[in-house]
């Protein structure tokens, strides 16, 4: 077991809300905090719904996230990876702190409008698939990640949530600086020391040091300085960190209220809620710290902003679509009817997105490297249409497809790729599902 590194904890005691007592006591307790985000798009209903779906198992929601309009607490930590739900798509596992994205974006953007969202840093996915629930169809969401390693769990996350509105991109930040004023919110969940997850990974306890705190801090600068240009003109700019050191948190706050014309947004808060309120030292700019010891959730950070200044280049879209023929379109209309849908081919491989961000996507594949547009709908051989995996999870699967419903049990042999006994007297694709929750295909 690690001690708290001495010095982090010198720091805090600087800070007039700090509570070393409770602070050391609750990371000494080896409590941990689970929580979980349904997918509103795949359980609308809620938690009703979530009830029903994990009737007889020993799957329990406690209270909820309060800050979260889908976050739940669970009363203990259950196998995940032997869920069928989870690879279904119908929760993400996040923690709770981490939820108040939703907070400062409800209160920062007008969602009922269509926006375009960068989330520069989004593997392994929890950020993305949060903002993906609260912006509208019209809305785009682009998921940066620039660690190759890292895109393939964030695809993965994707995939699951089913959506239409998604690119996701393999990019450094200075990339971005090619779109300037293009984005209307930019989501900034940057890499850092990660002191504030100390309970749930003692381990990083003995990583910590000084030096990195300042490692940190310089390359957190760096990515807000690479990406501040692509925010337009009135764009909102959320950043966060899992860090309590103030050098990653407030003060880089103050840099960007100095250096990039920034302005502070203010996030109401419930005081039962046990968010603690900061102001920065040179520009008195708000952030929201979140401490184990006054609320559920793990060490987290957070401050909206406002950009004053900025301007959109106006830019012509380059290139076009490879559309399908009128045949290969027809087959995969069986499977994805809606008409708002436009079909696109990259090599051999269709993406299916929302017919009014075709021009996005053309502008931006000229100036990133996508790696997913929309929904992967599969393709077409020998005259019948072969679904990709991903095309089963999707929100806009057509209900007349066929449904094998597997049992717990199969379903689990089904994800492990076993052989399954089963007895279908017609020919054809079927969605195999659990309690109706779509897993993928067979034939």
């Amino acid at each position: 077991m690690y001690a708290l590194p001495e010095k982090l904890i010198d720091s805090l005691n600087k800070l007039d809300h700090f509570d070393e007592r409770a602070f050391r006591e609750v990371h000494a307790s080896g409590h941990q905090v689970i929580s979980i985000r349904f997918n509103p798009a795949k359980i609308p209903a809620g938690a009703s719904d979530f009830s029903r779906l994990f009737s007889g198992t020993s799957f329990r929601m406690q209270d909820r996230v309060p800050w979260a309009g889908q976050g739940y607490y669970l009363s203990g930590r259950p196998s995940f990876t032997l869920d069928p739900l989870f690879h279904a798509g119908v929760y993400y596992v996040q923690e709770a702190s981490g939820m108040f994205l939703e907070q400062a974006l409800r209160n920062t953007v007008d969602l009922s409008k269509p926006v375009k969202v960068l989330d520069l840093c989004a593997a392994p996915g929890g950020k993305s698939t949060l903002i993906q629930s609260l912006i509208s169809k019209d809305s785009l969401l682009v998921s940066n990640e620039v660690i190759r390693t890292r895109v393939t769990i964030l695809h993965q996350q994707m995939d699951k949530w089913g959506l239409f509105n998604g690119l996701i991109s393999n990019n450094d930040p200075k990339d971005f600086r090619q779109l300037p004023g293009f984005f209307d919110v930019l989501v900034v969940d940057a890499p850092c020391s990660g002191s504030g997850l100390f309970r749930r990974g003692p381990e990083a306890i003995g990583e910590w040091s000084e030096e990195a705190v300042k490692l940190c801090r310089q390359r957190q600068q760096r990515i807000l300085g690479d990406a501040a240009g692509c925010l337009k003109k009135n764009g909102t700019l959320i950043y966060s960190t899992c860090s309590y050191s103030p050098e990653e948190n407030e003060m880089v706050v103050d840099d960007l209220i100095r250096q990039y014309g920034f302005e502070p947004l203010r996030i109401p808060l419930n005081k039962s809620w046990g968010i603690i309120e900061t102001f920065s030292e040179k520009t008195n700019a708000y952030g929201y710290r979140f401490y184990p010891d006054k609320l559920s959730g793990e060490g987290f950070f957070l401050a909206a902003l406002r950009k004053k200044e900025g301007k959109e280049e106006s830019r012509k879209i380059k290139g076009k679509v490879e559309s399908l023929n009128k045949k290969e379109e027809t087959l995969l209309r069986n499977f994805l009817p809606d008409e708002e849908l436009r079909f696109i081919r990259v090599e051999e491989w269709t993406h299916a997105l929302h017919e009014n961000l075709l021009p996005d996507f053309l502008l931006l594949k000229n100036y990133l490297y996508l790696k997913k547009a929309g929904v992967m709908a599969g393709r077409a051989v020998a005259g019948e249409w072969l679904p990709d995996h991903e095309l089963a999870l999707c929100t806009g699967l057509n209900p007349q497809i066929p449904e094998l419903e597997l049992s717990r049990s199969d379903a689990l042999k089904y994800l492990r790729r076993e052989e399954l006994t089963l007895v279908e007297q017609e020919k054809g694709w079927r969605a195999v599902s659990y309690r109706h929750q779509k897993l993928g295909w067979v034939k």
